[in-house]
């Protein structure tokens, strides 16, 4: 049968039932926290990408696990292409450019997952808070201003 999941239970040992999977595979609680982000992630990106299909063509989303960048301790104002709470990066948008083999690659949007679960409780925080940082992103993109995008966008 192809394109149906089959979860393989195992023996029952020592008259304590079968083993298996104690949800099926397609329900919401079987995803894990990361699978949870990136469909929270693009849930959230979908109004955006609906409102500028052809502007936003080229571009790229990526969820990382934290920052890896290299900020300097003294810096108390960070680039415009990062989207921070305080001194903790959020989400970046990385331009377009040339890798080291010469070739060329799209322009980026990176969330980082960890920084941002840390300030939500909620799932609608968290819903709100990637709608503000990808908001700012896309404006940032787009060289708009994020209130052009969302007319009730407030950071």
């Amino acid at each position: 049968m192809i394109g149906t999941m089959h979860t393989r239970t195992f023996r029952d040992r020592h008259g304590r039932g079968l083993r298996g999977p104690l949800l099926p595979m397609d329900a919401p609680r079987y995803r894990t926290r990361a699978e949870s982000f990136d469909v929270a992630v693009l849930e959230a990106y979908a109004p955006l990408q609906h409102s500028y299909p052809e502007q936003l063509a080229n571009l790229d989303i990526a969820v990382d696990t934290v920052p890896r960048m290299r900020l300097r301790s003294d810096m108390t104002v960070l680039p415009d292409e990062i989207i921070a709470d305080g001194p903790v990066p959020l989400g970046r948008l990385i331009p377009a450019g040339v890798d080291a083999q010469g070739q060329p690659t799209r322009a980026r949007l990176v969330l980082f997952r960890m920084p941002v679960e840390q300030r939500t409780v909620t799932a609608q925080e968290r819903e709100e808070l990637l709608a503000m940082i990808l908001t700012s992103l896309v404006a940032q993109f787009l060289n708009l201003d994020p209130g052009d995008i969302d007319p009730g966008f407030q950071w």
